[in-house]
Order: C-alpha cells, then structure tokens, then sequence
C-alpha cells in the first residue's frame, strides 16, 4: 500500500470550545471548523503544520460510542479510499465499511485488533485550516501506550507502508554501592551491578508531517509505581505507560508539538495559567528535550513540547 499521511488527530475534550481557544492562544494554532453532519453541525480543528486536531465531545456521534477524554483516533489521508480500503482488506487490517466522516469525505475504520490499539481511520482528503502561527513549529509525534510494539509495527510499517524513522530503548538504572568505614582501614566503596528500575521500547513510524511513537513497557514483571511530585523520569514515563496499558488496554496516549525552545516554551505556557509537570525541559528520546504539561490545560489530553535537532 502506497504510505497514507497523517491528515488530522482526532482529541476527545471535556470543554470543547475552551480547549479550541487554548490551542489557538496560547500555542499559536490556526482554527477552522469542518461539517460534522448535514445538519450544520461543525467539529474545531486547529491546524499545526501539515495536519491538524480536531476536537470532539464525549459523546459525539462520530467517535462510534462514548469515549474518554485523551487522544483518540488518527485519520490518515489516502487517495483513492476504495482501493485502499481494499488493500487494507487483503492485508488483513479488517476495515469497516466506508462512512459519512469529517467536511463531507468519507472514512473507514481499520479494526482496532489489527492495528495493535491504535484506533485508525483511512479518510478522503479535507481541506487544511493552515499551519498556524508560529509558537508551535509542528506536530513532532503522537504517542501510543502498547502491550506489543512488535504488532503495531506491523500494522504501520509492514503492511500501510508507513516508514520506521528509528528504534529505542530508554532505560534507568540504579547502581547499589557498598560502603566500608573502619577507623584502622579508612573507607572502601564497592558499585554493585546497576539495578533496573524503569525502561521503555520505543519505536517511531512516520506518517506524513508527524511520527507515530510506540512506547512499550521494557520488563512488564516490575510493579507500576505512581509517580510522586517533582519533574518527569524515565521510571515514572514506563509507570505511566504501563498503567494506562493495564487500565485502558493500550491506544493512543498523548500529543508532542515541536518547539525551538523548550525551557522558553514552559515558561510562557505557565504565565498563560498552564500546570507543568515539567518545570524545565528534561531529557527524552531522539536526543530531544522534553517537557510535559498537566492534562487540565487542555481538558483530558496529554500533551509534551519537544525540542531537538534533526539527524
């Protein structure tokens, strides 16, 4: 299958129309509103480089049931939908049949059990609301929360075609030391070997303007502690994941915008009212710096800034 692009990321909010005056404020993005239905009802999506978000309530028809607020679904475009829902078929991705979706195309639905718990769309084109105004250079991923990457991969890679950008594993370790004081001898410290105490397997797809990051629990056997207060670690990045895998099953788990600088970033969003789990930008995958802002601001969705260089 030709490589389908990542066309809109589909976000479930707790207040819509708030959460569209957030993203356009205080990151910059540029707002358009799509046709939802024949009615005249229209869904927000603010455009954030080549793609965009759209915002849906809890209940809203399109989501096929009651959804909880977070990241929920990708709509990858593709340009002809028979075929590719065809092609999507005979790969064995299990696709529904073709639906009324956003701005009057038309969208299938791949099966959430051929795409690892990503919940995945294949859409018509829709016309972009823009790229928005700066503050925000791109989307750089959208994080999924999985059991199996291997099966995700796949689905991604194996079968639509989508590239691997690159593969790695994030681990923290504490290295034991043991100390011998005697007031003859002096003291003698000894390291013991390091002792895992969180890790990630992460691999990233590229689909279109934005990457696909797949976090998997490094060693499923050690217990998901809940993180306490103070900024972000790699130990408490694997409890998270591995909690919400446990609770929800996996899927789709939080948005990561590009930014130039990280620590300036923060810094405005907490003048805006924003609640940082990061007060300053920490280490992350790719090289990158990272920083992680509490789910509130944007009404249930996840979401980190990301500044790196690319390779």
């Amino acid at each position: 299958m030709e490589p389908p692009t990542l066309v809109w990321v589909g976000l479930v909010v707790t207040d819509v129309a708030a959460t569209a005056l957030t993203l356009a404020r205080d990151f910059g993005l540029t707002r358009g509103d799509w046709a939802a239905d024949p009615g005249g009802r229209t869904i927000p999506v603010l455009g954030v480089g080549a793609c965009a978000l759209a915002l849906f309530p809890p209940a809203d028809p399109l989501l096929g049931g009651a959804a909880a607020p977070g990241v929920h679904h990708l709509a990858l475009g593709v340009p002809d939908l028979a075929r590719a829902a065809q092609e999507a078929a005979e790969l064995g991705l299990r696709p529904a049949a073709a639906e009324p979706g956003l701005a009057g195309a038309r969208r299938v639905a791949l099966a959430l059990g051929a795409t690892a718990g990503v919940r995945t769309w294949l859409t018509e084109a829709v016309p972009a609301p823009g790229p928005g105004g700066g503050r925000v250079a791109r989307l750089d991923h959208v994080g999924a929360a999985l059991a199996d990457n291997a099966a995700a991969l796949d689905a991604f890679t194996t079968r639509l075609g989508c590239p691997i950008e690159s593969t790695q594993t994030d681990l923290e370790a504490r290295i034991p030391v043991e100390s011998f004081t005697s007031d003859r001898y002096g003291v003698v410290q000894h390291a013991r070997e390091p002792e895992l105490v969180g890790g990630l397997r992460v691999a990233f797809v590229t689909v279109g303007d934005a990457d696909l990051e797949l976090l998997e629990d490094f060693d499923p056997r050690h217990p998901a502690v809940v993180a306490g207060e103070g900024p972000g670690t790699t130990r408490k990045d694997r409890s998270a994941i591995a909690r919400f895998v446990a609770t929800r099953g996996g899927g789709l788990h939080h948005l990561a915008f590009r930014v130039t600088d990280v620590d300036r970033a923060l810094e405005r969003l907490a003048r805006a009212g924003h609640t940082l789990l990061d007060p300053r930008g920490r280490p992350g995958s790719r090289r990158a710096r990272i920083g992680f802002l509490h789910p509130k601001g944007l009404h249930g969705v996840l979401a980190h800034l990301v500044e790196r260089e690319e390779i």
